[in-house]
């Protein structure tokens, strides 16, 4: 298994990712995505949607803006809560997350001498309008999911929808973070996959239907199985369940799924970290939202909204407060555990050959299709004829190269995750037959030119 210096190097190289601005020495936390990073990325999204709505009857889409009114923070918590706790290194001028610190000690210059923690909330300020001061003072997202949550009654009265349902969200989120690092695991400005899947409360059930507990074991096992399912080794993904003291304010039960991110760390159980997390939020949110509960005194939490956010269930007459079972995936840790699932080393006669053997549907480049002499009367012609053929089905990321000898071109391919390649050569003029070269077993085959479609595709998985 790689290690993420390994995939730094080849992310660079290869275009998959750039650090921001890098003309002016680089901004802190910040990436750019270059060709084949942002069709990797694209590609992930696109396989996460389908699984979750295209897939499934019980689920929508929704995209919610970046900028939203100050209150939904104030209610949500986020402004008297999302925050770490924060030291300074009087010694080295390091400012670090408190609870990753060991032994009281700086990890940068080993000095004790640390300021006691303080809070520091990571959420960006800006303003909205030609005036800077409070009255227009708005936050950067912090999470995709709280644009969910004040839009629930929007997509419940426009979608007529019963319970269980849910609404799915792909969207930049932006947090502060003290500390970041390891390339694009933990970065200021990332992308969620969050859904919020609305579900009876225990009081509300009716006989046989499923409770929350369920509903989050299944969507557990969804999402478990989702990664699986696209390549990632079952040896370097598990089920963590988050301790019960360390639970998020509004948690009944969180379980993270965690990735083998750091195989060079000596300690088995900091080679883990989350790639997504699947939370039991209860009612937590809607009720913070809505205008409707009170408090022990009888008095309202929200004075400020305007919506009662409660769900009338016809089969009991009652109105209540769904319970949310939350997957929330990060898509730039996604790219980040496919790559160093995907990269291997190997020897093939005599020389080291880099290939990525990412699944067929993240691959950014599906075929590539390679002249074998680029100066032959026809060869080129018909290549590029190929290759505008395969693009125009729109089904499939095509690229043509001619820059180089026919075994560079099969080691280039195979060090982006080019699953096939097809080599027209001199033959292919006569016969009207082309060679195509599979990435992972280096097997080659020849298939007649009008065939060449319904091949590629059976080859990919694709749908004829």
């Amino acid at each position: 298994m790689a290690e993420i210096e390994t995939i730094v190097s080849l992310a660079k190289r290869r275009g998959f990712v750039f650090q921001s601005s890098e003309i002016y020495g680089g901004f802190g936390s910040f990436w750019d995505y270059g060709p084949l990073g942002v069709e990797l990325k694209n590609n992930i999204k696109r396989a996460w949607w389908r699984s979750v709505i295209y897939e499934r009857d019980d689920m929508v889409g929704l995209d919610s803006s970046i900028l939203m009114n100050r209150l939904v923070w104030k209610y949500s918590g986020h402004e008297d809560t999302f925050s770490d706790p924060m030291v300074d290194c009087r010694q080295c001028k390091s400012r670090l997350r408190a609870d990753k610190i060991e032994d009281n000690k700086c990890p940068v210059c080993g000095s004790k001498n640390l300021t006691p923690p303080r809070p520091f909330n990571l959420m960006f300020r800006t303003t909205v309008g030609p005036v800077e001061d409070d009255s227009g003072m708005a936050y950067l997202r912090p999470e995709t999911a709280q644009g969910i949550f004040v839009n629930y009654k929007n997509v419940l009265d426009s979608t007529n929808r019963k319970l269980p349902f849910g609404i799915a969200q792909i969207g930049k989120s932006f947090r502060n973070e003290i500390t970041t690092g390891n390339f694009i695991f933990r970065t200021r400005e990332f992308e969620q996959m969050e859904i919020e899947y609305f579900v009876k409360p225990p009081h509300g059930l009716a006989e046989g239907e499923a409770s929350d507990d369920e509903h989050h074991e299944r969507w557990l096992e969804d999402r478990y199985n989702w990664y699986l399912s696209l390549g990632i080794r079952q040896s370097d993904l598990r089920k963590f369940e988050q301790p019960k003291e360390e639970l998020a304010h509004y948690s009944k039960r969180t379980v993270d799924l965690q990735y083998r991110f750091f195989p060079e760390r000596d300690e088995e159980e900091k080679q883990w970290d989350e790639l997504e997390g699947i939370a039991n939020r209860t009612d937590y949110d809607l009720k913070a939202h809505s205008k409707k509960p009170l408090d022990a005194e009888g008095k309202r939490l929200n004075a400020d909204s305007t919506a009662d956010l409660t769900y009338f269930d016809q089969a009991t007459n009652q109105h209540l407060f769904p319970y949310v079972i939350e997957p929330s995936a990060g898509v730039d840790r996604s790219v980040l555990a496919f790559l160093l699932n995907a990269y291997h080393e190997e020897e093939v006669r005599g020389e080291k050959r880099v290939v990525l053997r990412l699944h067929n549907e993240l691959a950014p480049i599906k075929i590539a299709v390679l002249p074998l002499a680029k100066n032959k009367d026809g060869i080129v012609k018909l290549a590029k004829d190929i290759k505008a053929r395969l693009q125009r089905t729109g089904a499939m990321r095509a690229v043509y190269d001619d820059t180089a000898g026919i075994g560079k071109l099969y080691r280039r391919q195979d060090e982006v995750g080019t699953p096939l390649c097809l080599t027209v050569d001199h033959q292919s003029l006569e016969d009207n037959q082309v060679t195509i070269r599979d990435r992972d077993s280096m097997l080659q085959e020849r298939i007649p030119i009008a065939e060449v479609e319904t091949t590629i595709r059976t080859k990919l998985g694709l749908a004829t």
